[in-house]
């Protein structure tokens, strides 16, 4: 292996030993992991659809395909519910189905509860139901995919765009650097809250409208940063020398800079997902963010606030915000000290 091959080996296993030191920080990623499968695997946790049915000597599979209420020996040509006691009596006459664990999905109303919404946690449903009748588990779990793929992919975008504004700022500095700083400072001023009423009163906000709302004002949460790095590293020998050779702006920005500016740059990374799931929670407990089609968590807190008289609303999710935040924020300070340069010397 190539002298420069086995430093970067050697260098990438002391940052892992480095942020595996940080106790907090890896179990934290192992939380956030956990979280992260459990949301993936939504549908075959919590759904009002079996997994597998064996209906007459015919495999189904109703978590992948619709099928009708006459197809299990109903008379409509509905989609089959298959809570219904004809057609689960009829599955069971001739066959079998699976269900999940949680036979709910985040929108399934429980029409067959004894006791009026929302009720309380019980073997039925374990942290109890909204005011609605909608299972909370089922609510939390596609919540928490919601969220985590939104702040994923709002963090995502947002970093590329500032970091390329702070690239192109730092590197080039003059007028182009004086013109970009003053519209990014005009352009944070703008009032965001009053600009998501003046939208969210034109039209019912959706995913991708949402997300590219908040992704005109997140987007400058790194430019200042990277900026910075580029001013300092631009004045390096090996850029000056790269400049001398003839090599392209591009080139340099890319294969010289770049790589050096985003290991600050990429420590703030867990700090700004983590900003985003407050946001899309917050503008949603407010009612400026997603209609309720969607498995929201700022529709829980907002159902907790309003039902004081079932705790078990407002601490569910009080414990499932505080968790995936707090372990957001110690991977971000497991990432930081990774990429610590004295730590890494030491």
């Amino acid at each position: 292996m190539p002298q420069n091959k086995q430093t970067t080996a050697a260098g990438a296993a002391a940052k892992i030993r480095i942020f595996r030191k940080n106790r907090r920080a890896w179990f934290s990623l192992w939380i956030l992991a956990g979280l992260l499968m459990l949301s993936l695997l939504a549908e075959f946790l919590a759904n009002d659809r079996p997994l597998l049915v064996k209906y007459k000597g015919e495999w189904y599979f109703p978590l992948f395909n619709t099928y009708l209420d006459r197809d299990f020996g109903g008379d409509f040509p509905t989609p089959a519910d298959y809570a219904d006691p004809y057609i689960r009596k009829n599955i069971e006459q001739n066959g079998w189905m699976l269900m999940p664990i949680i036979p709910y999905s985040f929108n399934t109303v429980d029409m067959e509860m004894d006791q009026p919404t929302p009720a309380a946690p019980s073997a039925r449903h374990w942290l109890g139901t909204d005011d609605e009748g909608r299972d909370i588990v089922a609510r939390i779990i596609y919540g928490l995919r919601l969220s985590l793929v939104f702040a994923f992919l709002l963090t995502l975008i947002s970093s590329a765009i500032g970091i390329f504004a702070g690239a192109v700022q730092g590197y080039f500095g003059g007028r182009t650097d004086i013109f970009m700083q003053r519209f990014i400072e005009i352009w944070e001023s703008l009032p965001q809250l009053f600009i998501l009423i003046i939208v969210s009163s034109m039209f019912m906000p959706t995913f991708a409208s949402l997300l590219i709302i908040l992704l005109f004002f997140s987007w400058p949460a790194l430019t200042g940063m990277v900026r910075a790095e580029f001013m300092r590293i631009r004045n390096f020998e090996f850029v000056k020398a790269a400049r001398v050779l003839g090599v392209s702006n591009r080139r340099i920005i890319c294969r010289h800079i770049l790589p050096n500016a985003l290991v600050s740059a990429v420590t703030f990374i867990p700090f700004i997902m983590s900003e985003a799931i407050v946001s899309l929670t917050a503008l949603d407990f407010l009612g400026l963010g997603l209609s309720h089609e969607y498995p929201s968590l700022g529709d829980l807190v907002r159902q907790g606030k309003d039902n004081l008289q079932a705790p078990w609303i407002g601490i569910s999710i009080f414990v499932v915000l505080s968790v995936l935040l707090t372990a957001l924020i110690f991977v971000g300070e497991g990432v930081r000290d990774m990429l610590d340069t004295r730590k890494n010397r030491r």
